[in-house]
């Protein structure tokens, strides 16, 4: 048998087998096969045919494609000839139908870099938005509809490690409903100001409550709200917010959020938490979209890939480069998430809260399952209304927006 690689010897282990490479997240090819190379690093194989290495989101695989009796390549062969090899930063999502979803251009230096990068998107994702100076602090904050607006003022708060962004779609119709409505980037997220640790602000829960406060008076909003609330961490924070208010909160909207004991931490926040490897982790410029798109089923449009990419671009720290969003960094490393939950489970109880809350839930969650919702629901059945959105991943907001708004006016 011919050697695996050129770094393989005469003892090397021989070739396994795995299981057929499903089609759908690989190069439809009729007349190949799929097998796994032994453990070693080797760029290429010796193994007859030709070979074209490709990447898995769990590892490398190689497609091995026959040639045609007569030596030429088959019609599948020629087409690949055209096609641009291989891009080692192309396939940037832990989620197997989104395999090409963000593609780096074929050449780098036309568009690659991260300077070159942000000039293309730095104007993109502003949509309904300006910046607000709160105390010493600067947001930036979505706004749709009226101060008059007949209905009321809801506030959108996004979770990590995303920004209001996700909400624009939501925003509009709702303002078109009749809502005044708001949706800020937490601090340190999204496009507002990002503040070095140390220096004023160092990322823990009574912090961003505190901040949150400040830019409320400052956005003049002193009649109760609506409340909606989405996501991880600071989504976490938003809903610990709502317990120390309660009397300015009209209605609770609750979008795929951890709300028991028994909701699993993703491993991208526990990875954060450890020394070097959390570091090693922000330093990703597509950190926020592979987050999105491995908790949906569905892939993220380039345009919108861009604005959830752009704060780990611009935003750096002294030591860590540019490609680094120290917040979420410092944020992940001062919660306790047992802490937290523990209280929003007991907090939003029947015993606790009065309230009506809904839970419009995206059933294709891969973080959050709806069992985790289910479970919230029983603690208070008369005042919690499950809606679940059939489609919709762990941002609802952002895969069915139609959806939301709908359950959100019927609600409301």
């Amino acid at each position: 048998m011919p050697r695996c690689c050129p770094c393989a010897t005469s003892s090397s282990p021989a070739l396994f087998l795995l299981p057929t490479v499903p089609a759908s997240s690989t190069s439809k090819t009729t007349s190949s096969s799929r097998v796994a190379l032994a453990p070693c690093d080797g760029a290429f194989s010796c193994v007859s045919g030709r070979l074209r290495w490709g990447t898995r989101p769990r590892g490398r695989y190689a497609i091995v494609a026959a040639s045609g009796k007569d030596g030429s390549g088959t019609a599948e062969e020629e087409k690949e000839k055209d096609e641009p090899g291989f891009n080692p930063f192309g396939f940037v999502t832990d989620n197997p139908s989104s395999r090409s979803a963000i593609q780096l251009p074929a050449v780098p230096a036309e568009d690659g870099n991260v300077g070159q990068m942000l000039y293309r998107i730095e104007d993109k994702g502003r949509e309904y938005g300006s910046y607000v100076r709160s105390r010493e602090f600067r947001w930036f904050v979505r706004e749709t509809g009226s101060p008059d607006a007949r209905r009321g003022t809801i506030v959108f708060l996004h979770g990590a490690p995303t920004q209001s962004f996700s909400y624009r779609v939501v925003m509009a119709q709702m303002a078109d409903a009749g809502y005044h409505c708001f949706a800020p980037d937490w601090i340190g997220f999204g496009f507002s100001e990002m503040p070095q640790p140390g220096y004023g602000f160092d990322f823990k829960e009574e912090e961003f409550h505190k901040a949150f406060d400040d830019l409320l008076g400052t956005l003049n909003i002193t009649e109760p709200f609506f409340l909606a609330v989405q996501g991880f961490l600071v989504g976490s924070y938003g809903l610990t917010w709502a317990l120390n208010n309660s009397s300015k909160v009209l209605k609770l909207a609750i979008l795929n959020s951890p709300l028991t004991v028994s909701s699993p931490v993703p491993g991208l926040f526990q990875q954060l938490k450890w020394p070097l490897v959390g570091e090693f982790t922000c330093q990703n410029a597509v950190l926020a979209e592979r987050f999105i798109e491995a908790g949906s089923a569905y892939v993220l449009k380039l345009e919108k890939a861009d604005v959830y990419r752009l704060p780990y671009l611009s935003s750096g720290a002294p030591g860590f480069g540019e490609l680094v969003l120290l917040t979420l960094l410092e944020a992940a490393r001062k919660v306790n998430f047992q802490d937290v939950l523990r209280r929003i489970s007991s907090g939003f109880s029947s015993n606790s809260w009065e309230k009506p809350i809904l839970l419009a839930w995206g059933i294709s969650d891969k973080y959050l399952p709806l069992s985790i919702a289910e479970e919230f629901k029983k603690a208070n059945p008369n005042v919690v209304k499950l809606e679940a959105i059939e489609g919709a991943g762990h941002m609802p907001q952002e895969d069915w927006p139609e959806k939301v708004v709908k359950a959100l006016i019927y609600f409301l």
